[in-house]
């Protein structure tokens, strides 16, 4: 499991020729790391007596993103248990119309699920910065830059993610689904930019 290796081990087996941990699992890693700034600023503001007022929201946002950061963990893992598969499939025999069929079949039923996992880093990743928002404005004023920091693997995560849907549907023989996914996934990215380039933009100001 991703979570189980160090960082240089990660980075050796994302960098080699493996077919994973690929561009989906760096993605969610990428979420993860960006969540745990997240909560770094939680917990440097939580009992300071200048932000008792939004002690108990902090809270609860703090439960949160442990959450979402252990479903970017398992998302990672995920995403490398789906790829497998569709790596396989892509070498079954089509040299019949029989075997062409069942290949299109087998094909069709893994790039769906490896589309499906990017699309949940991108909606847990929208969620998240929408979170670094409210860290943004209530959090701790010395742990602003992190709020930046953490929101821009968020941002990263998210278009990363996207590029791993694009690559699947587009092999896709069922256009109509391909088409909805693309169109869910370019509303996550374009909400997704949005909000964490303003975040961003207010961090920056912040700082001035």
């Amino acid at each position: 499991m991703i979570k189980d290796l160090t960082v240089s081990t990660f980075l050796e087996e994302l960098s080699s020729k493996k077919p994973t941990p690929g561009g989906g699992g760096a993605a969610a890693l990428g979420g993860a790391q960006g969540v745990a700034l997240g909560e770094m600023v939680i917990n440097l503001t939580l009992g300071k007596k200048k932000y008792a007022d939004v002690e108990e929201e902090m809270q609860l946002l703090l439960v949160r993103l442990e959450e979402i950061r252990t479903e970017f963990l398992r998302l990672a893992d995920e995403d490398a248990r789906v790829f497998a598969p569709l790596a396989a499939a892509y070498g079954l025999p089509s040299g019949t119309e029989e075997e062409k069929k069942h290949k299109d079949e087998v094909l069709e039923t893994h790039l769906l699920a490896a589309s499906l996992v990017p699309k949940a880093i991108m909606e847990l990743a929208l969620e998240a910065i929408n979170i670094m928002d409210i860290l943004a404005h209530k959090g701790s004023r010395l742990a602003v830059s992190d709020v930046g920091v953490g929101v821009s693997f968020l941002r990263t995560a998210l278009l990363g993610a996207k590029m791993n849907v694009s690559i699947n549907t587009k092999f896709m023989k069922q256009r109509e689904t391909a088409k909805q996914l693309d169109q869910e996934a370019s509303v996550l990215a374009g909400t997704g930019m949005m909000r964490s380039d303003e975040i961003y933009a207010n961090v920056e100001a912040a700082l001035k």
